[in-house]
């Protein structure tokens, strides 16, 4: 009667290997400047802009500060990437003589969607020149829409300077809204007395109203009815 062969020693060895190899504890992802931006995005969209650190990002991906400063310098430069992912995926169109209003528009709106999905971020933008290709891209992008509709080049650039500062200023402004209660201005407002405020009580509505974007895109289109000018 023959004997079923038994598992050779090789084979056995193999088994053991692979039991070990399952056993190991999982490698760990290494440290890029893509996932330090990724994931310092995510806590701000999470936790907001002032919860943003190198320390707290450190923390996000299991290692030490150190291992994020070197791949990127400091806060500072963490902050320049931020804003250069989010100008990233701004569309710039090819300016357009008789949309060029509209076109400078829709690229601040872009722009600012994107500051609004993270609580807080614009204020980056506002701590420093940029120093990243794809934050001058916008510039660049703005400047052609101009031109193309006839604005002069001084002009032009004075005025996505002023652009770019109502857009920031304007989504930390929206970020700040849990803390103030526009209802209760409102209420405030209407409490002054007639005699020392009568243009503020008489139009209390008017200066609260605007829905959504409206105040957003008036300011914009103010702005470009001067260049007009």
């Amino acid at each position: 009667m023959n004997r079923k062969r038994g598992t050779s020693r090789d084979e056995w060895a193999s088994q053991i290997a692979a039991l070990e190899q399952g056993s190991a504890p999982a490698r760990k992802e290494p440290i890029t400047v893509d996932r330090i931006v990724t994931t310092a995005l995510r806590l701000v969209e999470t936790e907001g802009f002032d919860a943003l650190t190198m320390r707290r990002v450190a923390a996000a991906l299991e290692t030490g500060p150190a291992s994020l400063y070197a791949h990127v310098r400091n806060k500072a430069e963490l902050d320049d990437l931020l804003i250069g992912t989010l100008s990233r995926n701004v569309s710039l169109p090819a300016p357009d003589a008789a949309r060029w209003r509209a076109q400078f528009v829709d690229v601040c709106a872009q722009l600012r969607d994107r500051f609004l999905r993270y609580p807080g971020i614009a204020r980056a933008a506002l701590s420093a020149p940029p120093n990243n290709l794809d934050t001058l891209r916008i510039t660049e992008g703005m400047l052609a829409i101009l031109l193309a509709g006839g604005v002069a080049p001084q002009p032009a650039a004075w005025a996505i300077d002023a652009a770019l500062l109502y857009v920031s200023a304007y989504t930390v402004e929206a970020s700040l809204r849990g803390v103030v209660d526009r209802d209760e201005m409102l209420a405030r407002l209407r409490m002054l007395p007639v005699s020392r405020f009568p243009h503020t009580v008489a139009h209390v509505d008017k200066i609260n109203a605007g829905d959504g974007h409206e105040r957003f895109e008036f300011t914009l289109r103010l702005l470009l009815k001067g260049l007009e000018a």
